[in-house]
């Protein structure tokens, strides 16, 4: 049988995985733009945006306060996987995949001052994105998901 070390253990790699995978697609995207921008991908293609606000753009300018947002959000986080009480492995993945998220841009936002956002969608008109905020939606989905799950 696995101990609560192990699966938070196994649960916080995936945050750190995904955190990761996305400072180092962003870090590719920053100091390499002018070979990216404008490839296309078919679905998407790779464009360069400094995001100074949150989804969408939203509170455009609050650094300090989406800051402190990604660090509040995060400590919630951490303590969801963490206490003992939580069995739905389907929650602590979505807990995972947010927390990854958070952290990613959160660090970004921290020492930057903006998120990068490079993915743009060819088929809707979207916001231009990045790997956290892929990461967040995915836990989300995990969340809603869980929901009507527990319903039924």
């Amino acid at each position: 049988m696995i101990n609560k070390f192990q699966t938070n253990l196994y649960f916080f790699s995936i945050s750190v995985f995904i955190i990761l995978i996305d400072q180092f697609t962003k870090y590719l995207m920053f100091y390499n733009r002018r070979n990216f921008i404008n490839k296309d991908f078919i679905l998407f293609k790779l464009d360069f945006v400094k995001n100074y606000g949150a989804a969408f753009n939203i509170f455009s300018g609050n650094r300090i306060f989406l800051s402190i947002i990604s660090i509040i959000f995060s400590l919630i986080l951490i303590n969801l996987i963490l206490r003992k009480n939580t069995s739905n492995i389907l929650n602590l993945y979505s807990y995972s995949f947010i927390l990854g998220g958070t952290i990613g841009n959160g660090l970004d936002r921290i020492m930057k001052g903006f998120v990068i956002d490079f993915i743009n969608l060819n088929i809707i008109n979207f916001p231009v994105f990045n790997i956290a905020d892929i990461s967040i939606n995915i836990g989300f989905m995990f969340i809603i998901f869980s929901i009507f799950k527990n319903k039924s």
